[in-house]
């Protein structure tokens, strides 16, 4: 009779054990919560700006790197009249590890207090796109964005201070 009881018992521990395991595998494989929403925030933190500049008769460029230097060609010459220079600086605030890409509006042409135009090509960022958002909450990944000015002579475009909007799109796939 022990044998038997033992026979009995021992299959019983195992068929409860196998049980416990079968349920936790259909809990595993059971309806999944939904994910969250992927929610990023853009704060445009700084304004692309050139500073001051001398525009020969030719024209040229004056192009602001996303690293803060700024370089011009042609016939325009720099000067340093008080006036700073430096890219535009976005801070992203996502979940760390979100991929984001980064996508430049269209050219776009600002306009001068004394009259006259300057086209805007919006440059490349640093991060470069697509990048991955790494700072946790209240931490902002910072994304600096720089941009070419393209002149064409002092009749078009006269000693001035030019302005415009531009846009820049974040986009979390």
């Amino acid at each position: 009779m022990k044998r038997i009881i033992c026979g009995i018992v021992l299959p019983g521990l195992l068929l409860a054990a196998m049980s416990s395991t079968a349920q936790r595998k259909l809990l595993a494989l059971g309806p999944e919560n939904p994910p969250r929403p992927v929610v990023i925030y853009v704060n445009p933190a700084q304004g692309l700006q050139f500073g001051a500049f001398y525009q020969g008769a030719m024209g040229g460029t004056v192009i602001i790197y996303p690293n803060g230097t700024r370089s011009t060609t042609g016939s325009v010459i720099q000067t340093n009249q008080g006036v700073s220079f430096s890219p535009a600086i976005f801070e992203v605030d996502a979940e760390p590890g979100t991929l984001v890409t980064i996508v430049n509006g269209p050219d776009v042409t600002l306009n001068g207090s004394n009259g006259g135009t300057i086209s805007l090509h919006i440059g490349t960022a640093d991060p470069a796109s697509p990048f991955i958002a790494t700072q946790t909450s209240p931490g902002r990944t910072q994304i600096r964005i720089g941009g070419t000015l393209t002149l064409t002579s002092p009749l078009a475009n006269p000693p001035g201070n030019y302005s415009g909007t531009f846009s820049v799109t974040f986009i979390q796939p």
